[in-house]
């Protein structure tokens, strides 16, 4: 009998262990299933622009190539030897200064006995028209001196051209380019000797769809640079093409744009803005803001929480989680109690000082013109919008934030990344 009651009370225990361990557990699952029921997540921090109507300076976009107003690549119009070269890479010349100098004896030895012949016949022409004058002379004689005389004349000025085609001068001021031959080189008519580049002025070609010529016309500003978003050089449209290219729909444009400093090069690729009249009341944010899906492009705004939201979003305290998790479920299984508590204190006032709660909203937009980092909100936004401009891809819609526009996430996110 007392081997009963021992097994009895072994059982016992044993039940009693088992219940206690069941009950741990789901009492242990219920507090964890209402701490994370009751959770949010830390407000995160954005920074903020406020969309409002500004004014707005359309633009046609383009690519283009510069080149020199004045550029041409120098060649020799007659053979010969390179004697002597009188120019340096990127030396600014003068209009008609000598570059290079071929051997020119023969040429010289020819002009001087054509001068020398040129000489005697024109004595024979004085001394012809002295006869004439005294009546001894007959007129064959005189017209014979004449020609002679004249002919002579035109064969020195021919020998002259020659002596200076051996020379090769610049027909502008500019700067001249590395030279391409050597002294003693032999050159041949054509052969390229330097290319000479008026860089103070420089003009840039480039072409633009036929939908946007009728927005086109000569002497509006041009803008181009190296980059998109960096375009410091200023010109003008000086000539556009009467006749659209049938093949590509594409219409050549071609500005001038002035040079003082030779920052741009003939040949460099250039970004290039055509500027349109100003416009007004045009709604725009920075391009960070904006955030392309599948499903169309999106910007989060901040908004206030709504008083559930508000509510919600405050996590109950760490001494209330505890005393709620101790007590049986028959006494915190309350829903009204606890849904009203929540209610009631979205309804208080805020405190003087004390900021509302802000969360996110996703709103879709439709996006129009981009100009210098920004760019136009056609539909979606209002003035006034508060609208996220950086950290976009750790939020979502409905999430808490807080707004510190000294703090921005992705400059310190780019610093992390150097570091």
């Amino acid at each position: 009998m007392k081997r009963f009651f021992i097994i009895t009370g072994i059982l016992l225990l044993l039940i009693l262990v088992c219940v206690g361990i069941v009950g741990f557990n789901i009492l242990r699952d219920n507090g964890i299933k209402q701490f994370f029921a009751t959770m949010k997540p830390p407000a995160a921090t954005v920074s903020t622009v406020v969309a409002k109507p500004a004014n707005w300076t359309p633009g046609v976009e383009a690519i283009g190539t510069v080149n020199a107003v004045r550029g041409v690549d120098l060649t020799v119009e007659t053979a010969g030897i390179v004697k002597e070269i009188l120019f340096h890479a990127n030396q600014k010349v003068t209009d008609n200064a000598v570059l290079l100098q071929l051997d020119d004896a023969v040429e010289r030895a020819d002009l001087e006995a054509q001068k020398a012949q040129a000489a005697s016949d024109q004595a024979a022409l004085t001394r012809a028209l002295e006869l004439q004058r005294r009546g001894v002379g007959t007129d064959a004689t005189l017209d014979a001196a004449r020609a002679a005389a004249t002919a002579s004349a035109a064969q020195v000025n021919k020998l002259q051209a020659v002596l200076e085609q051996k020379q090769l001068t610049a027909p502008f001021a500019g700067t001249a380019g590395i030279p391409k031959i050597d002294i003693g080189q032999y050159l041949a008519p054509g052969n390229s000797v330097v290319t000479l580049q008026d860089l103070d002025t420089m003009r840039v070609d480039f072409t633009i769809p036929e939908q946007q010529l009728s927005s086109l016309k000569i002497g509006q500003t041009i803008r181009l640079g190296t980059s998109g978003t960096d375009l410091p050089f200023a010109g003008s449209i000086r000539g556009i093409d009467p006749k659209i290219d049938p093949a590509s729909r594409l219409v050549s444009i071609r500005g001038e744009v002035a040079n003082p400093e030779g920052k741009l090069t003939p040949g460099q690729f250039v970004q290039i803005r055509v500027e349109l009249p100003e416009e007004s009341n045009v709604i725009s944010v920075p391009q960070t803001a904006v955030t392309s899906s599948l499903y169309g492009d999106y910007v989060f705004v901040v908004v206030p929480a709504k008083p559930a939201e508000a509510g919600a979003a405050q996590p109950a305290k760490p001494e209330d989680r505890k005393a709620g998790a101790s007590k049986p479920a028959s006494e915190t299984a309350k829903p009204a109690d606890n849904a009203a508590k929540p209610a009631d204190n979205a309804q208080k006032p805020a405190e003087a000082g004390q900021q509302p709660a802000l969360v996110l909203s996703q709103v879709f937009v439709k996006l129009g013109r981009r100009n210098n980092g920004m760019v136009e909100i056609v539909e979606g936004l209002k003035a006034g919008d508060q609208v996220v401009t950086a950290g976009q891809n750790r939020l979502f819609n409905g999430m808490s934030v807080a707004v510190d526009n000294t703090v921005d996430p992705s400059k310190s996110a780019n610093k992390q990344v150097q570091q």
